[in-house]
């Protein structure tokens, strides 16, 4: 049973590089660069809109009157389970699924448990189904403990589940970006159980069909 939403999700976000690495294949690990980084869905995706003509009898504005500045709007589409287990969120370019970290990893652990591996083998499934070649894997804490054991267990988290898509992952050339963001970018509020375990996740997020292979 689901429940679905449909969002419409302004452009850009600006956020600081927590921690992360760039993975080719299964080949090693390289530092990030001096740019920073942000969270799956933040980034614009939309074409650039189509120039208007202030001046065109067409749009009546009143006299004096002046156009607002153009904005880019994504629009997204949500659908979570019942229990918020899993999400899955879509844009006309890209997919992200979000999985709770309680679905996946015992209590502050980043070692799986049973039902994790047929999880992300699901999401392989679907990442080779759309020839994605670029795919992104960010772990969330929620707010208790320290930022900092936050961020190693975010961390670990993402990287656990992208050695464990790569098992399955069979699109040559892919290139994985995996960061551990702890309290950072909550989606729930911390201060109630409820929040807090929506907050603690892994998202998962690639390119639809042919825009698979964009930079």
């Amino acid at each position: 049973m689901t429940t679905r939403l449909r969002l419409a999700t302004s452009t850009a976000v600006a956020a600081l590089v927590i921690g992360g690495a760039h993975l080719v294949g299964a080949g090693a690990a390289y530092a990030d660069g001096p740019q920073p980084s942000v969270p799956p869905g933040t980034e614009p995706s939309a074409a650039a809109p189509v120039p208007i003509d202030s001046r065109a009898p067409g749009l009546k504005i009143p006299q004096g009157g002046t156009l607002a500045p153009v904005k880019v709007l994504d629009i997204a589409e949500v659908v979570e389970d019942l229990g918020g287990e899993q999400r899955r969120q879509e844009t006309n370019q890209n997919v992200m699924m979000a999985l709770q970290s309680e679905v996946l990893f015992p209590e502050n652990s980043a070692v799986f448990n049973a039902q994790a591996a047929a999880r992300i083998q699901a999401i392989a499934q679907e990442i080779n189904t759309q020839k994605a070649t670029r795919i992104r894997v960010f772990g969330f804490t929620d707010d208790q403990g320290s930022y900092e054991h936050g961020q190693e267990l975010s961390k670990q988290r993402a990287d656990a589940v992208q050695a464990e898509l790569a098992k399955t992952v069979t699109n040559p050339g892919v290139t994985y970006d995996v960061r551990g963001y702890s309290e950072d970018y909550p989606i729930a509020d911390n201060s109630t159980e409820e929040g807090r375990k929506k907050n603690r996740r892994v998202e998962i997020t690639f390119p639809r069909g042919a825009a698979g292979t964009a930079g």
